[in-house]
């Protein structure tokens, strides 16, 4: 099976890169819509997120997606790295396929880089919250009490009244938004998608994109450092 992988071709390692890139793109504007409710930007924001969780953390449908999820990390790491092995590799020459889909854009030479950063996010990330849900880690101390594993709410608000937290979390996210930039658009190119009317378009949705969605994520540790 291993060997397989390996011996697939630049082009359809690339494909699973991208699907499995624009997957994750996707979820992350449904994980940004609950973040969002940790701010007070409703009168009822808190039941709002305890019950957005809730239903992420039961709903047999998500434990289906979350499977899905990991699976799209996995190959979008794997075969990003892959490739960037073989690119390294092959040069000065290279594959000429993948020599053509990139682009000279520090967000594309920089993609590897920027992508072992959010890695090492999202590592943290799961340790705060996945892996107290599982159980395997106890849940972030602070001045709220957590009232159990599937309390998020409360260990949201014990991470971000840390500063240094929030500032690890606005670095990392602007890092994310670096990463965001060169997938949207290279996601795209590379499953076909390259047609001088549509490709200045997606160019555009992707700065719209890789700008929003991270002021939306970093908005959350701005408002507990100004409070």
């Amino acid at each position: 099976m291993s060997k397989t992988l390996l011996r697939m071709t630049s082009l359809s390692k690339k494909v699973f890169v991208s699907l499995a890139g624009l997957f994750l793109i996707t979820f992350l504007l449904l994980h940004l819509s609950i973040n969002l409710f940790i701010l007070p930007i409703t009168p009822n924001h808190e039941e709002t997120f305890r019950q957005a969780v809730h239903f992420m953390t039961t709903s047999p449908l998500i434990k289906v997606m979350e499977v899905v999820l990991f699976a799209a990390f996995i190959i979008h790491i794997f075969f990003a790295v892959t490739l960037q092995i073989e690119n390294w590799i092959a040069r000065p020459r290279g594959y000429k396929v993948w020599q053509k889909s990139r682009t000279d854009s520090p967000f594309s030479k920089l993609a590897i880089y920027t992508g072992i950063i959010v890695l090492i996010f999202l590592i943290i990330h799961f340790m705060n919250f996945y892996f107290v849900k599982q159980g395997w880690v106890s849940p972030p101390e602070g001045a709220y009490e957590v009232a159990d594993k599937h309390d998020f709410y409360n260990m949201a608000l014990n991470l971000f009244n840390n500063p240094v937290y929030c500032v690890l979390y606005i670095v990392l996210i602007i890092v994310l938004g670096f990463h965001l930039h060169h997938a949207f658009q290279a996601g795209f190119q590379s499953l076909g998608l390259n047609h001088p009317i549509y490709t200045p378009i997606i160019k555009i949705l992707g700065w719209i994109y890789s700008i929003l969605v991270p002021l939306g994520f970093i908005s959350i540790p701005l408002y507990f450092l100004i409070s």
